[in-house]
C-alpha cells in the first residue's frame, strides 16, 4: 500500500511597506483553518490577521515586519511552507534570505500607491535569486471600490518593468483584498470582470520545474570513521548516486568508486537529491569539508575568478580591492573584488556604470579567490551557484549573490615554475626579504622613520627599497585620486610591488597613510610568516596638524581638500600591530632603532 505524499510549494510574500503582506498571510492561514492552538486563541472572534506572523516584540510595538516569519499550511492539495517578508528598506537583507529558497513569490502591490521603489527591488531580487515564477497580487481593491482600470494599469506597467529587467519570469495577476477575503481562498463576487483563479488555486496549481543539473553532486559537510572506511556525510544537491558508481573529488580531480551508501538509520544502495547521506569509497583520499563529490564522467567546474551578481547588504560600500570571506557551499575563500561591472536600476532596468556598490544596491561584480573552488552556475545549481560575503573583521553578512560563470582567463593563467626562487636570492644577498608597512595619519613622521631606517640598513649592507605615498603618487598611481575606492587601489597595487620585492630578496619599507584596516590585513595575507611587519606611527592629530609640513591640514580645514584623512575622511588604528611608536615623544633616531630592533 503505498501514500501519496502531497507535494510542497515555499513561496514568499514581498513588496513594499504596508501593502499587506502579513494580512494577505495571516487570512489564508485563517481561511484554509491553519491557525494553531495558539494563534487561534489570539486571533479570537475577527482576527487581526497581520498580528498573526508578527512574531517579535518589535514587530507588535511598530506595527511592521522586521524580520522573516515562516509558517506552514496545507489544503489537501498541496503542503505550504511561506515567507513573510520584510517590506522595510533597511531590511532587504532579510527579504533576501527569504527569496534564496523559495520557488515562487507573491508580489504585493498597493491597488492605491501602485509600483513602489521597493515593489521593484524585491521582483529584482527574486529574479537574481532564481526565482522563476511570479503572482503579481494587487491587493485592497476595496480601497479603490473594485476598479478594474486601477488593476490592469498596474498590471500592464509592471510587465513592462518585468520587459525592461531582462527579467525571464512567468507571472500571474490576481486582484484581491487580503482584509476582505475577495479571490484570497474564494472567488469574490465584488469584481465579476476578474474569471481568473483565487490566490490559493494559483499556489495549488503552480507547475514549479526546478533548474538543476541530473548528474551527482555532493558538497561534504563532514567526516567520520565507520567500520568499513572513513565516510563522507552531506546531502546531495543534484542527481544520483550508487554503489559502484565512478566519483571525483574537486577541486583536487581524484578519483574513487562507492563502496558503501549509507542514510541516517540503514545502509542503503542508492540515494537521491535532496537525501542526506554517508558515503564510503574504496580507497582513502585526501577529502576536506568543502569539497564537492561529483559524478566522474561528467565533474563539476572549478575555478578561482567568476563574474557574479550580488546585493549588498553593509552601510559601508562595496569598493574594488576590498576583500572579503566568500562561503559558496561548505566551501570558504578569501575573495578580492577586482571589477565592477555596473548596477542595476531597480527602477528602470538600466545599467549604470559604478565605482562602488551601496547598501541594497544590485550589481554585477568580477571576483578572485585565493584558492579554486568547486562550483556551478546558479542557474544550474543554487547550492553550489550561491554565495554569500562575510566582513573578514566583524564576521557580519556584507552581502549575497550567485555566481553566472567562470572567467575564462582565470583557467588560461598559471604559475610559471622558475629555477631561481625567494631562497636562492635571499641567500646572495645574505638576509631574506621582509616588508615594513608604516602606518599613521599625515605629518606623523612615518617618511622621516622610513629614511632613516633604510639609511642605517645601507651602511650595514642590507639590500632596500622605500616606496613613499607621495613618490609612487608621481608614476605608478599617477591615475588614482583620493576618494575611498581610489585609495583602496592606492594600497592594493603598492602592496602588489612590495610582495614582489621581497620575493626578489629586498627589505621593502612601505610609508603610506594606508587609512583603511581592510586594506592593511589585504596587504599582510599577500607575503609569509614573518615577512610582513606593521609599524603604527601613533602620532595624536593634534600634533601631526601642528607641523603640517605640506600645508595639507590647513587646505583640508578649509573645505579645499576632501576626503582627507584625519578631518573628513577616518583613519582606523592597526588592531595587532607589531610596533607602536609615537613621534610626539620619541626623536626619529630612537624610532628608527626601534624599528631596526623589531627587524633584527
Amino acid at each position: 500500500m503505498t501514500t501519496n505524499v502531497r507535494p510542497l510549494l515555499r513561496f514568499i510574500t514581498c513588496g513594499s511597506v504596508d501593502d499587506g503582506k502579513s494580512t494577505l498571510i495571516g487570512r489564508l492561514l485563517h481561511d484554509t483553518d491553519s491557525l494553531t492552538d495558539d494563534l487561534r486563541s489570539t486571533a479570537g472572534g475577527t482576527p487581526d490577521f497581520a498580528a498573526l506572523l508578527d512574531g517579535l516584540e518589535d514587530e507588535r510595538t511598530q506595527g511592521i515586519t522586521i524580520d522573516v516569519a515562516y509558517r506552514q499550511f496545507a489544503t489537501p492539495h498541496r503542503r505550504f511552507i511561506v515567507a513573510d517578508c520584510p517590506g522595510h528598506e533597511q531590511y532587504t537583507r532579510n527579504m533576501a534570505t527569504g527569496a534564496s529558497t523559495a520557488d515562487l513569490a507573491v508580489v504585493l502591490v498597493d491597488a492605491r500607491k501602485g509600483l513602489l521603489p521597493q515593489t521593484l527591488r524585491h521582483t529584482a531580487i527574486v529574479a537574481m535569486f532564481g526565482v522563476r515564477r511570479i503572482v503579481l497580487a494587487v491587493n485592497k481593491m476595496d480601497a479603490v471600490e473594485w476598479s478594474r482600470d486601477v488593476f490592469e494599469s498596474i498590471v500592464s506597467a509592471y510587465r513592462e518593468h518585468l520587459h525592461q529587467l531582462h527579467a525571464e519570469l512567468e507571472f500571474d495577476a490576481i486582484p484581491l483584498s487580503g482584509l476582505t477575503g475577495d479571490n484570497v481562498a474564494e472567488p469574490s463576487t465584488r469584481m465579476p470582470w476578474y474569471s481568473g483563479p483565487t490566490l490559493l488555486q494559483t499556489l495549488e496549481d503552480a507547475v514549479i520545474v526546478p533548474e538543476i543539473g541530473d548528474a551527482f553532486r555532493m558538497p561534504v559537510q563532514w567526516m567520520n570513521r565507520l567500520p568499513d572506511g572513513r565516510g563522507y556525510a552531506g546531502t546531495l544537491v543534484a542527481g544520483t548516486v550508487c554503489i559502484g558508481d565512478r566519483v571525483r573529488v574537486e577541486p583536487a580531480g581524484t578519483e574513487a568508486v562507492i563502496a558503501q551508501v549509507y542514510g541516517p538509520d540503514r545502509a542503503l544502495e542508492s540515494a537521491t537529491n535532496g537525501d542526506a547521506i554517508t558515503l564510503v569509497l574504496d580507497r582513502e583520499l585526501d577529502v576536506a569539508r568543502g569539497d564537492v563529490l561529483c559524478a566522474a564522467a561528467v565533474p563539476v567546474p572549478t575555478s578561482d575568478q567568476f563574474s557574479t551578481r550580488l546585493l549588498w547588504m553593509d552601510a559601508e560600500p562595496l569598493l574594488p580591492g576590498r576583500s572579503y570571506t566568500m562561503q559558496v557551499g561548505m566551501r570558504s575563500a578569501r575573495a578580492t573584488l577586482m571589477s565592477i561591472k555596473h548596477r542595476l536600476d531597480v527602477e528602470t532596468g538600466a545599467q549604470l556604470s559604478a565605482t562602488q556598490v551601496r547598501m541594497n544596491e544590485i550589481a554585477s561584480c568580477e571576483w578572485h579567490l585565493d584558492h579554486p573552488i568547486a562550483f556551478e552556475p546558479f542557474v544550474v545549481n543554487r547550492e553550489l551557484g550561491g554565495f554569500i560575503l562575510v566582513d573578514r573583521h566583524s564576521n557580519a553578512t556584507a552581502g549575497a549573490g550567485v555566481i553566472d560563470f567562470a572567467l575564462r582567463r582565470s583557467g588560461n593563467l598559471h604559475w610559471q615554475s622558475l629555477l631561481v626562487d625567494r631562497a636562492s636570492r635571499a641567500r646572495i644577498k645574505g638576509h631574506r626579504g621582509r616588508c615594513l608597512w608604516l602606518t599613521g595619519l599625515s605629518g606623523a613622521g612615518k617618511s622621516a622613520i622610513a629614511d632613516a631606517v633604510e639609511a642605517q640598513l645601507n651602511l650595514r649592507g642590507v639590500h632596500t627599497y622605500l616606496l613613499d605615498g607621495d613618490n609612487v603618487r608621481h608614476g605608478l598611481n599617477r591615475d588614482l585620486g583620493f576618494t575611498a575606492a581610489d585609495r583602496v587601489e592606492n594600497i592594493r597595487r603598492v602592496a602588489e610591488v612590495a610582495r614582489l620585492m621581497v620575493d626578489a630578496g629586498l627589505v621593502v619599507l612601505v610609508s603610506f597613510i594606508s587609512p583603511f584596516r581592510a586594506e592593511r590585513e589585504m596587504a599582510r595575507e599577500l607575503f609569509g610568516p614573518g615577512e610582513f611587519l606593521e609599524i603604527f606611527v601613533d602620532t595624536p592629530l593634534a600634533v601631526a596638524e601642528s607641523r603640517d609640513p605640506k600645508g595639507l591640514y590647513a587646505k583640508a580645514r578649509a573645505g579645499k581638500l576632501p576626503n582627507f584623512t584625519g578631518i573628513d575622511s577616518p583613519y582606523e588604528a592597526p588592531k595587532h600591530a607589531e610596533l607602536r611608536l609615537d613621534t610626539s615623544r620619541q626623536s626619529v633616531a630612537e624610532c628608527a632603532r626601534e624599528v631596526l630592533d623589531l627587524l633584527d
